[in-house]
């Protein structure tokens, strides 16, 4: 039987949902199939909804972000804009898409409110120095040396390099404070898409060239909202060791504690389920009660703690 411990319709819970699972893996099919894609996955929010859970959306932007790079990469005649600017683009751009999916399954609700958020990172971080992040379209090994930003062989093939850059730690939301009041007037609310816009604060706010990591802003807004429970969606039921190999295992219920054990002992992909990983380790390191790694398709019988990996205090 499943833990039916959790009081809904208290605390928000902040979701959190991988780009990959609002767009498919490449984010390269047509609209129509984009929209159905998010309708079904708004299907799956919207019952949580529903059930009484006060829902606080996150979500991940890395194909769209990098079908717009390919974008400006194949037409010379507008100007490039930069990083942060694009990250502005796909925030509105996805928000606008859940929210009147989620909209149409919730007539009876409130009407989703998506947020442009901005998240301030340190302009010392160790990251600015060591760019990590791959992002935008593949290239060739002399494609790669003609770009006049930093790339680095990523994958196997003709076209293994991609462009790098920094992906420095959230250090507060800019509109936090709106985002509490908001939550506390009971508005749904879909927020820091994509990691949030990175800005530094120097006298003034100011964009820089770099990626938020979404989970890990995910894990700040949900401690900043005092939720009780970080849901990051996945495309994957379970975060596994040994993944992908004839001794895969899937963790279901652990401490934080057991987790961050199988973290150091690097079981989990650097650039795929490391990050989310790491945000439900903090997150429950920093006062909350539960955090949960799932696919969308599980999402319910995952607060219901039928499924998913659980992880509690």
């Amino acid at each position: 039987m499943g833990d039916t411990s959790h009081e809904t319709g208290t605390d928000p819970i902040v979701v959190a949902l991988g780009g990959n699972t609002l767009l498919g893996a490449h984010g390269l099919g047509s609209i129509d199939e984009q929209l159905e894609i998010i309708a079904r996955t708004a299907r799956q929010i919207a019952g949580a909804i529903q059930a009484g859970y006060d829902v606080v959306l996150t979500h991940g932007n890395g194909p769209q972000v990098g079908n717009l790079l390919l974008q400006q990469e194949g037409v010379s005649e507008t100007p490039e804009l930069p990083l942060d600017v694009l990250v502005a683009e796909t925030q509105a751009q996805i928000g606008y898409l859940l929210q009147q999916a989620l909209d149409n399954e919730l007539t009876d609700s409130p009407d989703f409110i998506t947020v442009v958020t901005q998240v301030i990172v340190d302009p010392d971080d160790p990251a600015f120095q060591h760019p990590t992040k791959p992002i935008g379209p593949f290239y060739t090994e002399s494609e790669a040396a003609e770009k006049s930003f930093e790339t680095r062989r990523v994958a196997t093939g003709d076209r293994p390099y991609r462009r790098v850059v920094p992906s420095p730690e959230p250090v507060e939301l800019v509109e936090g404070e709106e985002l509490t009041r908001l939550v506390e007037r009971g508005n749904l609310v879909i927020t820091a898409g994509g990691g949030g816009i990175p800005v530094v604060r120097d006298g003034a706010l100011r964009g820089v060239e770099a990626v938020v990591d979404k989970d890990k802003a995910s894990q700040l807004l949900a401690s900043e909202l005092d939720a009780d429970t970080l849901v990051i969606l996945t495309d994957v039921e379970f975060a596994y060791v040994n993944y992908d190999t004839p001794d895969q295992r899937p963790l279901c219920r652990l401490s934080p504690e057991e987790l961050r054990a199988h973290l150091d002992a690097g079981e989990f992909g650097e650039g795929s389920m490391q990050p989310k990983v790491e945000a439900c380790v903090r997150f429950i390191e920093q006062s909350g009660e539960r955090a949960v790694i799932t696919s969308p398709e599980y999402l319910m019988d995952a607060l219901a703690g039928e499924t998913g990996t659980q992880v509690r205090a």
